[in-house]
């Protein structure tokens, strides 16, 4: 689930993921605030790079355009990645393509969401630059399913509300990896490599002085 997250006087662009038994397992704030997105939300660090043992395989969340940062990519592979969850605001056709190469890359099962919404979903009196016509699409949506080789298995869903769904077998990322593991036998780190440093960035630490 995507959230705008309030931590202090920052805003974090936010996907927090919850358990069946509404537990909450965990959040990753987005890196890389998007173009005009800085004027508004923090940029995220390192300690939220979760991914969750879940029935359905090792889920994690990669937001938006940090879907487009190769080292970003690389790090979630190498936790083995299983259910790669792509929210975004992208209504773009390229978006698709993009998600069955991440797919392709990762062997693993991408699920991207991106909303539906026309100019009436909005506050009449909101001020944007949005067009006047209450039935004027503002968002596209394209929410897709893509398997590890990069088939799509359900959507794009465009210009229409609507929920997709696919079955995935888990299995099948192995066999996907038996030609081409980007973390595995497909690596090179004689010549490669990414530090990825999960510390949490905070601009004020407190140290204690020991007590003998």
């Amino acid at each position: 689930m995507g959230v705008i997250e309030r931590d202090g006087g920052t805003l974090y662009c936010t996907v927090v993921t919850f358990a069946p038994d509404g537990r909450f397992l965990g959040k990753h704030r987005k890196l890389m605030p998007t173009g005009s997105e800085r004027l508004v939300w923090g940029f995220g660090d390192g300690s939220t790079l979760p991914l969750f043992e879940t029935e359905i395989g090792r889920l994690g969340s990669v937001i938006c355009w940090e879907n487009y940062m190769p080292m970003m990519r690389a790090a979630m592979y190498a936790q083995r990645i299983e259910v790669y969850c792509a929210p975004t605001a992208d209504g773009r056709p390229t978006w698709l393509p993009s998600m069955q190469h991440i797919a392709l890359e990762g062997r693993c099962f991408v699920l991207s969401s991106n909303q539906f919404c026309r100019r009436s979903d909005y506050p009449h009196d909101y001020p944007s630059d949005l067009p006047a016509e209450p039935d004027a699409i503002v968002s596209r949506g394209g929410s897709c399913i893509v398997d590890p080789l990069g088939a799509v298995l359900a959507g794009p869903l465009w210009d229409r509300e609507g929920i997709i769904t696919a079955e995935i077998d888990i299995g099948q990322i192995a066999r996907a990896q038996y030609d081409f593991d980007p973390v595995g036998h497909y690596s090179r780190p004689d010549i490669f490599s990414l530090t990825v440093d999960r510390r949490e960035k905070r601009p004020v630490n407190s140290l204690l002085a020991e007590i003998d």
